[in-house]
């Protein structure tokens, strides 16, 4: 029978020099065992490439991917350990990151390491490198984090502060890892500065969009790594660049980048998702529902046109009401009573206000709550409910306590410590997690495969975001969606439109999160969208609007 081979790690081949120091001292040099384990400890530092990944025998709790497998040996072999790991979302960055960090802690060739991560990924990190890859991590917490912990995981922002600056400066690191590297993107930030600026062998970049608003942002990037590898910065512009979103001499420009980045794509195969299976619900608002949104959006229309013709007002805080009272009255309570209080708003407006906040007031039940614990009540399982607003995700709470139903908060703003505390309450002992947009981002929730758009945004390319924390790398069943709309309000125009024009569904979710940085389809998209209910646009007006945003979808796709 084949004896299978012990492959030493790290610790183990410390403790074997130690032992062998202690034998040294005493003279003892008889031991067949101890030279035979000292050779095979040798051996292993020594060898000479990475054709095979040693680490994975020491590596029982996961299984890699194959595009996981030859991502890290082309970083070990042919990038040198510089890279930029751009894989689409979803997709395992973090696990290639481990392989290779693994890899070259056995071998010996890596011992002080750091890790940089956005501040609410921290812990995250620290506990899949020690229960998937066997690895003691350290979350920073004070200035001697620093010298005394040969794995160091802190936020950028904690590393870059001047208490903190001087003493990582100061450190010879092996390896730094930068999770969400496109924060890098500008050379004048700190950020930038931080890194390019540390004393390090090796270098991982970790980052689904490497360019979202300028061609210059990719050149910052790659010099971080490699310097010069894309010429100097006039250089590139003028080899490279056609303006500062369109690059030119693109076989030569992928070449150049090839051998300093990776980026894996969910249509070139390999991995295998579950299905996605979308459900959109059209909903019919009661007679005290219905009064209060053709009210609001007669108010909203009138001060609107006012605006445009006068040129001054606020015409954000008119699309956000319009948005508002689309995601349920309670939110657009806030709105209102901000603006009935304003010492800025004028009398006669005031008194509108104050008869829609009245008429939000008194509506005794909401449609959209109502479904949704319809739904709840027949999924048993866990789900996720996605609203915009605080003041909706508030009212839904209150509902789901009311009937019952166990239900967890996440929202923007939470320390890391309560976010990982909610997403275990949430995973272990609740039914419902009930999130806005930005409570939802860096968290993964694969345990969890339905999810409820209790109102959707106005921006498309939102919901496929939202999605995206449930739909990814890692869950083991069908993804179910249900998107809750009103009938006769912008809701049935927007669901309607996405189905029809952007199969948003079908989408990349990797590419999505480029896209959405080269065409800022942010707040310009909801001011175009407000400007055409305001006028009272057709709905072949309003599907036009979607076929521009679709057309440019598609050149952005060819391009990335």
């Amino acid at each position: 029978m084949e004896k299978t081979r012990f492959v030493p790690d790290l610790d183990w081949q410390e403790g074997v020099a130690d032992l062998l120091f202690e034998r040294e001292k005493n003279n003892e040099w008889d031991s067949w065992e101890l030279f035979r384990l000292a050779l095979e400890a040798e051996k292993t530092r020594v060898v000479p490439n990475f054709d095979q990944l040693i680490c994975m025998q020491q590596l029982p709790e996961i299984t890699p991917f194959p595009h996981q497998i030859e991502t890290a040996k082309k970083v070990l072999n042919e990038l040198h350990g510089r890279a930029i790991l751009a894989d689409e979302v979803g997709l395992g960055k973090t696990i290639e990151a481990g392989l290779i960090l693994k890899e070259y802690l056995i071998r010996g060739l890596v011992k002080k390491v750091l890790i940089l991560v956005p501040s609410s990924l921290v812990i995250q990190w620290v506990r899949e490198l020690s229960s998937k890859f066997k690895i003691q991590a350290w979350a920073q917490k004070n200035t001697y984090s620093w010298t005394d912990y040969d794995i160091v995981v802190s936020s950028i922002d904690t590393a870059k502060r001047d208490v903190h600056r001087e003493i990582v400066l100061a450190q010879d690191w092996d390896l730094v890892i930068v999770d969400e590297a496109h924060k890098l993107k500008n050379r004048k930030s700190k950020n930038w500065e931080l890194i390019n600026t540390l004393r390090k062998k090796y270098l991982l970049l970790l980052t689904a969009t490497p360019v979202q608003n300028d061609m210059k942002e990719l050149y910052n990037l790659i010099t971080l790594l490699k310097p010069g590898q894309l010429g100097s910065s006039t250089e590139y512009s003028s080899t490279f660049m056609e303006n500062k979103r369109l690059p030119k001499n693109r076989g030569e420009l992928k070449e150049a980048l090839s051998e300093v980045m990776i980026r894996n794509k969910r249509s070139e195969g390999g991995v295998q998702f579950t299905k996605r299976i979308v459900e959109s619900i059209m909903l019919e608002l009661s007679d005290d529902e219905r009064e209060l949104y053709d009210s609001v959006s007669e108010f909203i229309k009138d001060q609107y046109t006012a605006i445009r013709e006068e040129g001054k007002g606020n015409v954000l805080q008119l699309i956000n009401l319009q948005r508002q009272i689309c995601s349920s009255p309670y939110a657009a309570l806030v709105s209102l009573k901000g603006m009935k209080e304003s010492e800025k708003t004028p009398h006669e407006i005031r008194d509108r206000v104050n008869h829609l906040y009245s008429l939000a007031e008194n509506i005794p039940a909401y449609t959209k709550v109502n479904k949704c614990i319809e739904l709840l009540k027949q999924i048993d399982d866990k789900v996720i409910i996605f609203t915009e607003y605080r003041a909706t995700q508030d009212f839904i709470l209150y509902m789901l306590q009311q009937n019952g139903i166990k239900a967890v908060m996440f929202r923007g703003g939470f320390k890391k410590s309560k976010k990982d505390w909610m997403t275990e309450l949430f995973k272990n002992r609740f039914q419902v997690l009930v999130a806005t947009e930005a409570g939802g981002e860096g968290i993964n929730l694969q345990f969890c495969n339905h999810v409820i758009n209790f109102d959707l945004p106005w921006n498309p390319m939102r919901v496929e975001q939202r999605i995206g924390r449930v739909h990814r790398l890692g869950q083991t069943k069908d993804v179910n969606v249900y998107n809750l709309s009103t009938r006769g309000t912008i809701e049935e125009h927007i669901v309607g439109l996405l189905n029809e024009k952007i199969n948003m569904f079908e989408l990349v979710i990797g590419e999505l999160d480029l896209i959405l940085g080269n065409l800022k389809v942010g707040r310009q998209f909801d001011a175009d969208m407000m400007d055409l209910l305001v006028k009272g646009a057709s709905q072949d007006e309003l599907k036009a609007k979607y076929d521009e945003l679709g057309q440019k979808l598609k050149e952005a796709s060819i391009k990335v």
